[in-house]
């Protein structure tokens, strides 16, 4: 069995972090293809939004996923989920599901609560994942209230310094939401950090993405 993970920016920790939950849920056999261009996710980022050409990239991505054989391709970045949406309809055809890491965190993070925090360092990520809780909350016939929270200045800083920047700004929407949830991947090793210091429920898309991935394989008959 093969599976592609499609990035459009890449760190480390991400990596790690996403293949680390990918094999905790799938067999250890299982091939994992990592497809990587952080021009797509620098063009989005200069032009505010997802423009056709780096849109029409990513799609050639998940085609290049295809034709080298993956069963199932997890989208790792949310800045680009609606691109995923779009291409639901070929994924299909072909039979190779494309999965976006984060819609299942966002139908979790509804269930959990009225009020949702949503923190992003980028403000590319933070209007396409207001759009899918949006979207998952009508599915699921609920009304939610979004607070935005962008994380100035996180870019270049380690680990520790990045969590007590993540703390400052989570401590300011504590008092005001239900539920916290993380818009990028790569904040997701402060997952646990920012739960205990605030005492919300924190989500981050890896751990769901990489269930979600699993279930597609289910569906299509290959894992049980």
């Amino acid at each position: 069995m093969k599976v592609a993970l499609v990035y459009t920016g890449t760190t480390p920790e991400l990596i790690e972090l996403v293949e680390k939950e990918v094999r905790q849920v799938l067999p250890p056999d299982t091939e994992i293809i990592s497809n990587q261009d952080p021009s797509i996710i620098a063009e989005v980022r200069d032009n505010g939004f997802v423009t056709p050409p780096p849109a029409a990239r990513l799609v050639g991505m998940y085609m290049k996923a295809v034709c080298d054989g993956a069963d199932a391709i997890l989208n790792i970045c949310s800045s680009v989920g609606e691109v995923a949406d779009a291409a639901q309809d070929i994924g299909k055809y072909t039979g190779i599901p494309i999965v976006r890491i984060d819609e299942d965190m966002c139908r979790e993070a509804v269930k959990l609560g009225t009020r949702i925090g949503v923190m992003a360092t980028l403000p590319t990520t933070l209007v396409p994942t207001k759009n899918t809780i949006m979207r998952v909350a009508r599915e699921m016939n609920k009304h939610v209230e979004l607070v935005d929270v962008l994380v100035d200045g996180g870019f270049g800083l380690d680990q520790e310094q990045f969590k007590q920047l993540m703390t400052k700004y989570a401590s300011e929407i504590c008092d005001k939401v239900d539920v916290i949830l993380f818009a990028q991947g790569s904040m997701a090793y402060c997952e646990e950090y920012i739960q205990q210091k605030c005492g919300k429920p924190v989500l981050s898309s890896p751990r769901f993405g990489a269930v979600a991935l699993k279930e597609a394989l289910v569906k299509k008959g290959l894992m049980k």
